[in-house]
């Protein structure tokens, strides 16, 4: 289980869309983790989910908007 300061700014079935966002928010500092709940065998079934520290939402937000991160 996640500690409660983290929250989940992205959710996609796109695993390439979660990993572009939490580059762009690694590049500028903000810790991030990628939670893959996909199934195993059918890709299709399940999302991923990125989650950052609490504190960081705000800048997170300007920072997707920013690098035009359509989501």
């Amino acid at each position: 289980m996640m500690e409660k300061n983290w929250v989940r700014i992205f959710t996609s079935t796109n695993y390439y869309k979660a990993e572009l966002i939490k580059q762009a928010l690694a590049v500028n500092n903000i810790d991030t983790v990628l939670l893959n709940k996909q199934d195993s065998s059918h890709r299709t079934f399940g999302d991923i989910e990125v989650y950052i520290h609490q504190q960081d939402f705000s800048e997170a937000i300007e920072v997707i908007i920013f690098n035009q991160i359509n989501i």
